[in-house]
């Protein structure tokens, strides 16, 4: 039989072969327990529970802590969901707030009052269990605006924050031809609904925003925070992602 020469002593081919996988064998199943585990700290986001000698929480800076709604169990028909597919809450009522923050020499408050029904950002804050109830503590900013109603054409913006109606895809191509729902392309256009009271300036004050309710914008495809309202489509974005206001 051929050998093969490595270094050292001649070995047979199937002993170079070995040799040569050697690097690729898989880790004694107790190391690979261990990696699984550290991998899996990294993509699993636990609340934070809150031992119940701790009888109250409170915010320091410009952070808001706000009592998450629960998600909803069953369909709009009664249909029972299970827990894989319940949609996460991006909601819920502010029950304690920060000193503020300053800017300069000017103290600025927490615009968001206590009581206030809030919807933020979808992946901000720090999830926490607080008296048997799940919380997150956040940023004012992450805050997109306060929604008294359960319809979010009544969402109120904070800050360089727009409301705006998506327009409705094109249903045929310039030639007439009639497009499928999956060949509808995404519209960045809309309708301006309401806007925030804008961003703070260095003296404390607030600098008005360019774009107005009525204006039809232009806005950048990827950014925002997506609703469904009860006539269509929404989008919560800061002005900064308004591209051009059409006319």
């Amino acid at each position: 039989m051929e050998s093969v020469q490595l270094s050292g002593p001649r070995v047979s081919p199937a002993a170079a072969a070995a040799a040569k996988l050697e690097g690729l064998r898989m880790p004694p199943p107790s190391v690979a327990v261990s990696r699984r585990r550290r991998f899996r700290g990294l993509v699993v986001r636990a609340a934070t529970v809150v031992s119940p000698k701790y009888t109250s929480i409170k915010p320091l800076g410009d952070r808001v802590l706000v009592k998450v709604k629960t998600s909803d169990d069953k369909t709009a028909g009664g249909i029972l969901l299970p827990t894989s597919v319940q949609s996460k809450p991006q909601g819920g009522e502010v029950v304690a707030v920060g000193e503020g923050r300053s800017i300069g020499s000017n103290s600025i408050e927490i615009s968001v009052p206590v009581g206030a029904q809030v919807v933020y950002s979808k992946y901000a804050g720090t999830e926490l269990e607080f008296n048997g109830s799940d919380h997150l503590i956040l940023k004012e900013d992450d805050i997109i605006g306060i929604l008294d109603t359960n319809d979010v054409k009544d969402l109120k913006p904070l800050n360089d924050r727009i409301l705006i109606k998506v327009a409705e895809a094109e249903e045929k191509t310039a030639g007439g031809l009639l497009l499928t729902q999956a060949n509808k392309e995404k519209p960045s256009v809309g309708t301006v609904i309401a806007v925030g009271s804008g961003p703070l300036i260095e003296d404390g004050s607030r600098k008005p925003l360019s774009v107005t309710p009525g204006n039809t914008v232009m806005y950048s495809k990827y950014a925002g925070s997506e609703f469904k309202g009860e006539d269509g489509g929404y989008i919560v974005l800061r002005v900064s992602d308004v591209m051009a206001v059409l006319s």
